[in-house]
């Protein structure tokens, strides 16, 4: 029972943080994503090291969160999009500088620190884009909450789902307890909550919000299949222990930064 108190407290905080931030002012969201990018960044390393106890050097973090900062500033119009070009300078900076570490290179450690700038600030940056839809001046909300509501409803209800009516396994070797009949409950109420934005955010259409639901119910499934895998390889339960009876930012955010890069795409699309 303590368990599911701490829980509950930790998700209305995070609630609250998130959301609070969003209505607040771009750059509070901004700066909030920023600690979770730095965080999630430690986090990864930490689990998908190729070589036992290694820790990450400083350029990780570095270049890390200059990809974040980049992206995500260019998202909210604060730099000219063209600056992103930095970003792919840093990534085979980041290359070189394997060549010159004083113990012997490893190439395992290049795809390791690029796959958490892919995987951890790419999707964290992203974000930010979605305050500012369809070319406007000022910020609008409406599409970053319903992305946010899409895929907790998802979450909530697959458990819920799952749990009750679970029988038939989904990807038993990464995660057991996942079934299909909770990702489909999951699916059925995200098109419920897709129905229900369409009814009081137009900035998409009601197919625009149903197409939507799906890509977060689907790249969000598989977001958090990805990061049971790491966490398997990585012989751990959670990815952290920032957030009471939820773990990491990892397990957090993990079906949020799968499905992210593809709803940016979906939205820029329309």
């Amino acid at each position: 029972m303590k368990d599911i108190y701490v829980r509950t407290i930790t998700g209305i905080v995070f609630l609250i943080v998130i959301i609070g931030s969003i209505f607040l002012d771009p750059l509070a969201f901004f700066v909030v994503l920023s600690v979770f990018t730095f965080i999630g960044l430690k986090e990864f390393y930490r689990l998908a090291s190729p070589i036992p106890n290694k820790k990450p050097t400083f350029e990780y973090y570095l270049f890390g969160m200059l990809i974040y900062i980049i992206i995500g500033l260019s998202g909210l119009g604060y730099i000219d999009v063209r600056n992103t070009a930095i970003v792919f300078v840093l990534f085979f900076v980041q290359i070189a500088i394997e060549l010159f570490r004083k113990e012997k290179p490893q190439w395992a450690n290049i795809t390791t620190i690029l796959a958490g700038y892919i995987y951890v600030s790419l999707p964290f940056a992203l974000m930010n884009s979605l305050f500012y839809t369809g070319a406007v001046d000022q910020p609008r909300v409406g599409i970053l909450i319903g992305v946010f509501v899409l895929i907790w409803t998802s979450d909530i209800f697959a458990y819920l789902t799952g749990s009750m009516f679970g029988k038939h396994k989904l990807f038993e070797r990464i995660s057991p307890k996942k079934t299909w009949e909770g990702s489909l409950g999951g699916l059925l109420f995200a098109l419920v909550a897709a129905y229900i934005l369409s009814v009081f955010v137009n900035q998409l259409s009601l197919t625009e919000w149903l197409i939507l639901a799906v890509i977060m119910v689907i790249s969000g499934t598989l977001g958090d299949l990805v990061e049971s895998l790491l966490k398997r390889n990585a012989g751990v339960k959670d990815s952290g222990n920032i957030f009471p009876g939820h773990g990491g930012v990892l397990d957090r955010f993990d079906a949020v930064l799968f499905a992210i890069p593809s709803v940016f795409v979906f939205i820029n699309l329309i």
